[in-house]
């Protein structure tokens, strides 16, 4: 594409991100965005692997242990999460790069740092278990062998993302299904397994709001304020989908695909791009940030407040007030599968065992893919940039199979308590996030031009985020440390 001739300025070079040995950016014309309907993806991939730890897990937990008094945090935390991804979002559309190349300009080792929290909460087959678990309830039997189904589902997981032309479309294609079941099923639960008393209490949701049930650990609560929606590095990856979707200057940016059964794009991964700031260029990022931030609206906060309310009703109608569950393990799934099948019939128990097995596994697909995704990008973009062997997708799928095993053996050891391994994934998450809305607006501020930068409410929703995220870790850290004394 020919580049325009840039009209006068007083700013010819204009704000550009530095190379910092992450390499040079190129200028190019910002495209123009297509329909709306043709934008939606990103939004329903990230809230699919969400449908699961918070939406279907914890809050339904909580539920099942004090009702409905801390739901507020689920919309809270969902808010706050809307506007971390469309300032994720918004480094992508101006610059083709995703946010965590952004951190790498602000000082390289940052994606160390990155990969560090990325895989750390994540390397424990925590959804995986909990999917095979659900699926073993489907079908009458125990918990006892679920990590026996579990390894298959890991080693399938890698498959299907490694022998896939286009990973992104696959992934697309697995969450919009998944969205929908879950979707179908909260219809039906809400007429058919709610009761009246449960839909009254959704008043608590405003006369507790702000208050922390005493009787759940912090951690468990800090895990779901965290993870109400997606969480953790999860937010991150956004740039990564909406790059493959082809969003802004992500458009020129190569796509993942299966070194197997893809062809690899000739453009370099981790290439930078820039576009000058003309009233052409600039009605064009107007017009993708209007769109971006209805489909991330929609797709995500919209569906992930329907699915937490909706799955945590269902709990409280079902399971609230009849004792203290262990959190270790699936128990108050398994009590809110039998309640639902006397209320209701037992098809409808079963179903909800079915549709939890489905999500979790749908999670478990995108949690390995976001992952390996991070990984792979910080790992060619930082360090091996010159590589003619390793590609970004070569890379991904290593981590993926890496991943993989990794869980797999863990399984093998013994170590399969799902809701254990959710609320340790989910506590370490609600620090890494607290790092990184810091460092979303230094790269955001720094690095684009000012026509495009973070201001007015969005900076205060970032701001919000990081001080948030930031006490609720120091309060996390003096309530386990005072654990071991």
């Amino acid at each position: 594409m020919a580049v325009a001739t840039p009209p006068p300025s007083s700013e010819p070079d204009f704000t550009r991100p530095p190379n910092a040995a992450i390499g040079p950016v190129e200028e190019r014309e910002l495209p123009a965005a297509p329909p709306l309907r043709k934008l939606i993806g990103p939004g329903i991939i990230l809230v699919g692997v969400g449908i699961s730890s918070g939406e279907y897990v914890l809050y339904p937990y909580i539920a099942s242990q004090v009702g409905l008094a801390f739901l507020w945090a689920a919309i809270v935390g969902l808010l706050t999460q809307f506007f971390i991804n469309m300032e994720v979002e918004r480094y992508t559309l101006a610059t083709g790069e995703t946010a965590v190349t952004g951190f790498q300009r602000l000082w390289k080792p940052l994606g160390i740092v990155m990969i560090a929290c990325a895989i750390l909460p994540n390397m424990w087959p925590a959804w995986a278990t909990s999917a095979s678990t659900a699926a073993l309830f489907a079908f009458g039997e125990g918990d006892t062998n679920a990590r026996w189904v579990a390894i298959p589902a890991l080693l399938a997981i890698a498959l299907a993302l490694s022998l896939s032309k286009v990973v992104y479309q696959t992934l697309e294609k697995i969450e919009f299904v998944k969205v929908g079941l879950v979707l179908v099923f909260l219809v039906v639960a809400l007429f058919a397994a709610i009761t009246a008393d449960s839909y009254s209490d959704l008043s608590q949701i405003g006369t507790k709001f702000g208050g922390f049930p005493s009787e759940l650990e912090v951690a468990v609560l800090l895990g779901a304020l965290a993870y109400a929606g997606a969480g953790g590095t999860n937010n991150l990856v956004v740039s990564n989908w909406i790059r493959d979707k082809g969003y802004g200057m992500g458009k020129y940016a190569p796509r993942i695909v299966s070194p197997i059964s893809g062809q690899e794009e000739a453009a370099p991964s981790g290439q930078g791009y820039v576009f000058r700031p003309t009233e052409a260029n600039l009605g064009r990022w107007r017009d993708w940030w209007r769109k971006a931030n209805l489909e991330q609206f929609f797709s995500f906060f919209v569906i992930g407040a329907i699915t937490i309310t909706v799955f945590s009703l269902v709990a409280n109608s079902t399971v609230f007030g009849q004792g203290q569950v262990d959190e270790g393990n699936f128990d108050f799934i398994s009590l809110e599968g039998e309640a639902l099948k006397e209320r209701v019939g037992p098809w409808f128990g079963t179903m909800f065992f079915a549709i939890g097995a489905i999500s979790i596994f749908a999670a478990s697909i995108g949690i390995v893919d976001y992952v390996s995704r991070l990984v792979a990008d910080v790992l060619r973009v930082g360090y091996l940039r010159d590589s003619e062997k390793w590609s970004e997708s070569r890379l991904y799928v290593v981590v993926v199979w890496g991943m993989v095993l990794f869980g797999c053996a863990v399984l093998l050891a013994g170590f399969d308590q799902p809701l254990t391994l959710v609320v340790l994934a989910a506590a370490l998450s609600g620090m890494v996030m607290f790092i990184y809305s810091g460092m979303l607006i230094a790269i955001n501020r720094r690095f684009l031009p000012r026509e495009l930068r973070i201001s007015g409410l969005r900076l205060a929703a970032l701001c919000w985020a990081f001080v948030l995220f930031g006490v609720l870790s120091v309060i996390v850290i003096i309530d386990q440390f005072g654990e071991l004394f």
